[in-house]
């Protein structure tokens, strides 16, 4: 499965996200920054990007690590990232 592909299916199933996905084809990694993640947990929050990838875990994604975060919890984690503009 190609990266790109599992960030469009992740932006679809997530509203408003911001997301990064990294791997190797089939062990990936991703960051998800979603208001929609504000008042749950972390299990409910990954529940929410497995049913944004629906059948794909499991099969075409053999393994995936995620983090998920509001975006006020992205920007305390000072792992927003800012380039500066000339």
């Amino acid at each position: 499965m190609q990266i790109e592909e599992i960030r469009r299916l992740i932006m679809a199933g997530v509203p408003d996200s911001e997301v990064e996905v990294d791997g190797d084809g089939t062990h990936f990694t991703a960051i998800i920054v979603s208001d929609v993640f504000a008042g749950k947990n972390m299990v409910q929050q990954h529940q929410v990007v497995y049913k944004a990838l629906g059948d794909k875990m499991g099969t075409d994604i053999h393994a995936l690590s995620i983090q998920t975060y509001t975006p006020e919890e992205w920007k305390k984690k000072s792992l927003f990232r800012v380039i500066p503009t000339s």
